[in-house]
């Protein structure tokens, strides 16, 4: 879980931006003029919109997504059972840790759930091994055994 969104007003090219990042992004000396140019609009708005909409937590994360395994690196899907009461601190601790790429606050007993993308197969259980350390609770490590592939886009 990371940082709460402030409500911020969307307008009709904030949505536009949005949706049309979702289907990727250019390759190109100017990907921002060349996305302005496609909506209309020009690099220094689109770059300003962009920041605006990740500093408000409306997006919380713009960049590539990569393949870590393909790379050479690790990926897991892992788990904590947190008191509510002790919540906010554990998240703190989690989310400092650079291979926590997700974090999501669920309604389960298992009740935070994050993905840790790290540079080696082998520091997937070191680091969940430090997160339970440095969080007092123990992590449930949950690896992948066949992957799928959903495309899922949030029309805005």
């Amino acid at each position: 879980m990371r940082r709460k969104i402030d409500p911020i007003e969307l307008d009709d090219l904030d949505r536009q931006l949005i949706n049309e990042l979702q289907n990727g992004f250019p390759v190109s000396e100017r990907p921002f003029h060349d996305v302005a140019k496609q909506l209309g609009s020009d690099e220094k708005t689109v770059l300003a919109k962009l920041t605006r909409l990740r500093e408000s937590g409306v997006l919380s994360r713009f960049g590539p997504m990569y393949h870590a395994e393909r790379m050479g690196g690790g990926l897991t899907l892992a788990a904590l059972s947190i008191p509510e009461d002790d919540f906010d601190r554990v998240n703190d601790i989690v989310n400092a840790f650079p291979e926590v790429a997700h974090n999501y606050k669920r309604e389960h007993e298992l009740n935070m759930w994050f993905v840790l993308a790290t540079e080696t197969p082998e520091r997937v259980e070191e680091c969940c091994h430090e997160i339970t350390e440095a969080t007092g609770y123990q992590v449930y490590n949950m690896p992948k055994k066949q992957e799928f592939f959903i495309g899922l886009r949030f029309d805005v």
